[in-house]
């Protein structure tokens, strides 16, 4: 057996609890990793909040979590690339809280020796929706992109990834963020009344593409007119927004594990020119799981929060 922290129905924060799974065999294509650390999203909270239900069904009880760091255990028949021993960071469908979970062979990376379980376990959802936000967006080098929820865990790598492809970057963020967003290499500005013309003050030339990584409500019209057209503009957050104003939505079902190991590589490539920003916001015991979720709830969240296991 092995231990878990699920939620066996939809409701707040408290619907979560610990429980007792059986300790899974691999399968072809999988392996059996024991997790040391365990991102925490927005998606967890939603999932367990009911609230995307429509789009993501899911089998109660559920074990979130999109992303881990930890030690291979057991590997699949078909598996050769891994042996158990090997510390690795990745992604999976869910079931990350927890001591061990089943993980494709396909959605993991090795973790170097220079980044921490909490570190590594903080890249995988941020760098693959970086990485896939900004290929089917479009935005070329020399162009400008204007970032929605820039100092977050997506929009900080969203800036990072987009600064290596030459990318010129305005980010919204409250003035408290600024010094880190510039820090970043990107031209902050404050989101609320008065955002577009604070936009066009900073971007005299205009602005190229626009990308919305936190479901802000109000900006996905407020893009379309800075940019010229909902084909420039592109949300990762907003789903009824983006129906209303016709932008395009990606919620992470283009690009299968082709985005997840060129994200993984571009994130390395920066980790290994000592290049990196990804800040912990907090760390939580795997057992204080509800916490992490009230927190991520809240929203306003520098870099990522993390559990530990």
């Amino acid at each position: 057996m092995t231990k878990a922290i699920a939620f066996p129905e939809f409701g707040g924060a408290d619907v979560l609890r610990p429980i007792d799974v059986e300790l899974p065999t691999p399968g072809p294509g999988q392996m059996l990793v024991e997790v040391r650390a365990a991102g925490v999203n927005p998606l967890d909270h939603k999932l367990r909040a009911g609230v995307l239900t429509a789009v993501f069904p899911v089998t109660l009880p559920f074990v979130p979590g999109f992303e881990l760091a930890g030690v291979v255990r057991a590997v699949g028949p078909d598996v050769t690339a891994w042996a158990p021993g090997d510390e690795v960071f990745g992604a999976v469908m869910g079931g990350a809280h927890a001591e061990h979970v089943l993980v494709p062979a396909g959605l993991l990376a090795r973790k170097p020796a220079t980044l921490s379980w909490e570190e590594a376990a903080a890249i995988p959802v941020a760098a693959e929706t970086a990485e896939r936000a900004l290929d089917v967006l479009g935005v070329q080098a020399g162009e400008t992109l204007l970032v929605h929820g820039a100092a977050g865990g997506v929009g900080t790598l969203v800036l990072q990834f987009a600064r290596a492809r030459g990318i010129t970057v305005i980010g919204t963020a409250s003035e408290g963020n600024h010094a880190y967003l510039r820090e970043l290499g990107a031209i902050p500005v404050t989101y609320g009344d008065g955002l577009a013309e604070r936009v066009r003050a900073a971007a005299p030339g205009g602005v190229d593409r626009a990308l919305d990584v936190a479901g802000l409500g109000g900006v996905l019209p407020l893009s379309v007119e800075l940019t010229g057209s909902a084909d420039r503009v592109l949300t990762i957050a907003d789903f009824a927004g983006a129906e209303e104003h016709g932008i395009r939505l990606s919620a992470g079902a283009e690009g299968g594990e082709m985005y997840h190991g060129r994200a993984f590589a571009a994130a390395l490539a920066l980790h290994a020119a000592g290049e990196l920003r990804l800040p912990l916001h907090r760390v939580f015991p795997l057992a204080e799981a509800a916490e992490a979720h009230r927190l991520s709830e809240h929203g306003h969240v520098r870099g990522k929060i993390v559990l530990t296991v």
